[in-house]
């Protein structure tokens, strides 16, 4: 199987930001000018989330997320604010090809989970965790790392695998932008508690912490930020190195 390489677009409309364990936003771009930029570079997959959508609860901006997905002939996964199956409809109407829930799952209402796959299918819900460590556990956090939930991260990819989602992202609160690599602890646990693909986030500065990530939890994708927006590497630099080191990605 090949490892997925993904662009990962935090947003804050209407740019796109990159925050360092959630905090302090950095303006990078737009989405349409990286969602055309990680595509051209031959990314497998674009991700979009909306990182303040549920924290300041605000609508979903659809017209910012439908530019970016007509630059896009890969999957392109949506999420931030997403509360309804409205929501859902509205979003594949856009062209995401992914809808990805959170706080509203975690916080509110876990069944949306279950009518979603059951009307749009498995592989259209994608599950997004944020977690922490605390000392022997991660605890799922929302809306942009800051609100706690109680829940145990490890429990809780069970309990959506269950409920019908097709996907996890998991990201790390810990790790998040500081480039200095995975919780490859967590990751290896998560992908091996579950049997829905699991893209892991959150880490990444160098092409070795991605190889190490791989060869040592096997996710099924690695999504990637900081290295792109501030062109350490591009996409097709990633992917000849891994093929370099013999981990198998698509061309």
């Amino acid at each position: 199987m090949n490892t997925r390489i993904i662009a990962k677009l935090d947003v804050k409309p209407p740019y796109v930001v990159k925050p360092v364990h959630f905090e302090g936003l950095r303006k990078i771009g737009t989405p349409l000018e990286l969602a055309q930029k990680y595509y051209d570079q031959g990314a497998d997959e674009v991700i979009y989330i909306d990182i303040v959508a549920s924290l300041y609860q605000r609508e979903i901006l659809f017209d910012e997320i439908e530019k970016a997905a007509n630059a896009l002939f890969i999957p392109f996964g949506v999420g931030g604010g997403v509360q309804t199956i409205e929501d859902f409809s509205k979003l594949f109407h856009v062209g995401a090809d992914k809808v990805i829930l959170n706080t509203y799952a975690v916080q509110k209402n876990p069944d949306i989970i279950n009518k979603a796959a059951e009307i749009f299918g498995n592989q259209a819900v994608v599950v997004n965790i944020e977690a922490k460590k605390w000392d022997t556990w991660w605890e799922c956090y929302t809306d942009c790392g800051r609100i706690r939930s109680g829940k145990d991260v490890l429990a809780w990819v069970k309990e959506v695998e269950q409920r019908g989602a097709g996907e996890i992202i998991l990201q790390s609160v810990d790790h998040d932008g500081r480039q200095r690599g995975f919780d490859k602890e967590l990751a290896k646990k998560v992908v091996e508690s579950v049997q829905i693909p699991v893209v892991v986030t959150s880490g990444a500065g160098s092409l070795e912490n991605i190889k190490e990530l791989i060869e040592y939890a096997k996710p099924s994708g690695v999504a990637i930020a900081s290295l792109l927006h501030y062109n350490k590497y591009t996409i097709n630099d990633i992917k000849e190195y891994l093929r370099s080191v013999g981990i198998k990605v698509s061309k």
